[in-house]
C-alpha cells in the first residue's frame, strides 16, 4: 500500500516539477538563483553567501535520511534504544529543516516576494513574471507539508517504541514504512532543489 501512495505522490511532484520547467524555459527571462536564495539568519541586510543556507539545508535532510536508516536497521536487530536515538535525531533534523524553510519563506516575503508578486530581476535585468514565485511558493509548500507529515509520522513511531508496541509485536515494520516515507521526501527535495536553487 505504501508503494501506491508513494508513486502517486512522485507522479504528483513530477507534474509540478515539469510544470516549472516548461514554464521557466518557455519565459524569456528568470531570475537568477544566486540573487534571490543569497541570505541567510544573522548575516544582515547586505549578505551575499549564494545557496549557502539551501545548501544547510540539505544537508541537514540528507543527515536526517542517514538517521532513518540507522533507526530501521536497529529496528530489524530489535535494538529499541538505538531505534529511539535515531528517531529523536530524525524528527531533530526534520524540525531544522521546516524551520530553515520557515525562515527562507519569511525572508522572500519581506523582500516583496508572494504568491501573485516578484520582486526580483531576470538575469538580463530584465522584470520578472510571478511564474517563478508562484511555483516556489507551491513547490516547496508541498514539499514542506510532507516533510511536516513525516515528522508527525516519526513521532507516532517514537512513541510507539517508547510504549513497547513493536517490542511486542516482535517486529518493526512499520518503522519501516515510515522510513520508506522519509527517503521519499528526502529525494524529492534533490529534485526540488535542483529546479529552483542550481538551474
Amino acid at each position: 500500500m505504501m508503494w501506491y501512495f508513494l508513486m502517486s505522490d512522485a507522479f504528483t511532484f513530477g507534474a509540478f516539477l515539469i510544470a516549472y520547467g516548461t514554464t521557466r524555459f518557455a519565459t524569456n527571462g528568470w531570475p537568477n538563483p544566486n540573487e534571490v536564495f543569497r541570505s541567510y539568519p544573522l548575516a544582515g541586510e547586505n549578505s551575499h553567501a549564494p545557496l549557502v543556507f539551501v545548501s544547510i539545508m540539505t544537508f541537514i535532510l540528507i543527515i536526517s535520511s542517514v538517521t532513518m536508516v540507522l533507526a530501521v536497521q536497529a529496528g530489524q536487530q530489535m535494538k529499541k534504544n538505538a531505534v529511539v536515538i535515531n528517531l529523536l535525531l530524525t524528527i531533530l533534523g526534520g524540525l531544522a529543516f521546516l524551520s530553515c524553510q520557515a525562515w527562507e519563506w519569511n525572508h522572500l516575503f519581506h523582500e516583496g516576494a508572494w504568491w501573485g508578486r516578484n520582486p526580483f530581476m531576470n538575469a538580463d535585468g530584465t522584470q520578472s513574471t510571478t511564474g517563478f514565485t508562484n511555483f516556489f511558493f507551491t513547490i516547496t509548500g508541498f514539499h514542506g507539508f510532507h516533510v511536516f507529515s513525516g515528522v508527525i509520522i516519526n513521532i507516532v513511531m517514537l512513541i510507539m517504541t517508547l510504549t513497547d508496541k513493536f517490542e511486542k509485536r516482535g517486529h518493526y515494520l512499520m518503522i519501516e514504512k515510515a522510513g520508506l516515507y522519509w527517503h521519499f521526501v528526502d529525494l524529492v527535495w534533490v529534485f526540488v532543489f535542483t529546479c529552483f536553487y542550481l538551474i
